[in-house]
């Protein structure tokens, strides 16, 4: 079994920061990418952020010099350092794996159980 525990969600007025982190435990030959995705009430999940194993990264347009992801490969992993923040980054983040568990190179997703971002103006 794989688990995806995050933690560092919370209230933070406009302009404030946060930092997201997860961890990643459990039966895993290696991890792939990790990212992470947003869904606020009544919108579809989008994503955040993602990193791949080698370090390349991808944000969506709305984060982008305002986040920052990162990854320690060592303990498996993510960090979504989050400045600037304004009302509408308010959601459920939720972080996403894609990791193998045994050395057959196949991919498996995998979902954290979100953590909630509230940014009050």
């Amino acid at each position: 079994q794989v688990q995806l525990v995050e933690s560092g969600g919370g209230l933070v007025q406009a302009g404030g920061s946060l930092r997201l982190s997860c961890a990643a435990s459990g039966n895993i030959f290696s991890i792939n990418a990790m990212g992470w995705y947003r869904q606020a009430p009544g919108k579809q999940r989008e994503l955040v952020a993602a990193i791949t194993s080698g370090g390349r990264t991808n944000y969506a347009d709305s984060v982008k010099g305002r986040f920052t992801i990162s990854r320690d490969n060592a303990k498996n992993t993510v960090y979504l350092q989050m400045n600037s923040l304004k009302p509408e980054d308010t959601a459920v983040y939720y972080c996403n794996a894609d990791l193998q568990i045994t050395a057959i190179p196949r991919g498996y997703e995998y979902w954290g159980q979100g953590t909630q971002v509230t940014v009050s103006s």
